[in-house]
């Protein structure tokens, strides 16, 4: 009997850890493509086949967000190889210099750090890819507009822009900038904006959207496979960024990925349904990077 109570336990005790490893690794995350189905990692990566762009679009603190982005650069460059190039959002421009001589081993690693402004968790989510990159010499391209700017057409409007100096343009997408004002990301940040002072907040979205659509297209080549970091609202809903790119890429040949955080990965919500072509269900209750 003692020996038919410890197998019943044993198988119950072994039955319930393979439940929970189960379970918690089925709710850490879901993917969904633009039906709302759940798909596979692999459908995703399948889905890459034939673009030329594809936009990952994160929440800048979540971990299973940069986890993908890692994975997904390492698939893409052994399909694509030397035609992969990697692009960031959190690289601004005129620290394209120093990414250049670290990639070709001019400066170390403690110099490049301490000189590019670096986001507080460059080291857990970016460095990890951008290593990556400059282990397998893949072209890397800080995109985003220096922030000193962003933060003066915040307060100014984009007027200010035309007062640079040219080499202070060069880092910025050619102006003049027509932003389409009808497009539902920036009626939203429009509003937005009436609790803040007036504050040119459009405006500056706009012009990071612009200067990473612009830096995308000097580039990008025909043999290209530009895959782009960026926060989830620069492209969600297929604008932003690519309202930009449009003119002069296909659309059919850009594919978008959003992140979004629910109580419940099951099913999306209704409105998270159509971010992109695929949107990463992330547990709410996720740990934080920072």
């Amino acid at each position: 009997m003692k020996r038919k109570s410890f197998y019943r336990s044993l198988f119950l005790f072994v039955g319930l850890s393979l439940l929970f490893t189960r379970t918690w690794a089925q709710e850490a995350y879901a993917i969904f493509n633009k039906e709302g189905e759940k798909v596979s990692i692999q459908a995703l990566m399948a889905a890459t086949n034939d673009k030329s762009h594809v936009f990952f679009g994160e929440f800048h603190n979540n971990p299973i967000a940069h986890w993908l982005q890692l994975k997904m650069v390492k698939e893409l460059y052994a399909i694509h190889e030397e035609n992969l190039v990697v692009g960031a959002e959190m690289f601004e421009s005129d620290n394209q210099l120093l990414i250049n001589e670290y990639f070709a081993d001019q400066i170390k690693q403690k110099s490049f750090e301490e000189e590019v402004r670096l986001w507080e968790n460059y080291k857990t989510d970016y460095k990890p890819i951008l290593e990556f990159a400059k282990d397998k010499n893949v072209k890397f391209i800080a995109t985003n507009i220096p922030r000193r700017y962003a933060n003066s057409v915040y307060y100014n409007g984009l007027d200010i822009l035309q007062q640079l100096p040219e080499e202070s343009r060069s880092y910025i997408a050619p102006l003049p900038i027509e932003i389409d004002t009808t497009l539902s990301s920036y009626k939203e940040i429009q509003n937005m904006a009436s609790d803040h002072n007036g504050t040119f907040m459009m405006e500056a979205q706009a012009v990071k959207d612009a200067t990473m659509a612009h830096f995308i297209l000097e580039n990008t080549k025909e043999s290209t496979v530009f895959f782009h970091l960026n926060g989830a609202y620069h492209t969600n809903r297929y604008q932003g960024i690519l309202t930009f790119l449009m003119p002069r890429i296909d659309e059919n040949k850009m594919l978008t990925i959003a992140t979004v955080s629910q109580s419940s990965i099951q099913e999306l919500k209704p409105q998270n349904l159509d971010l992109a072509d695929f949107v990463i269900c992330v547990d709410q209750d996720m740990t934080l990077t920072h």
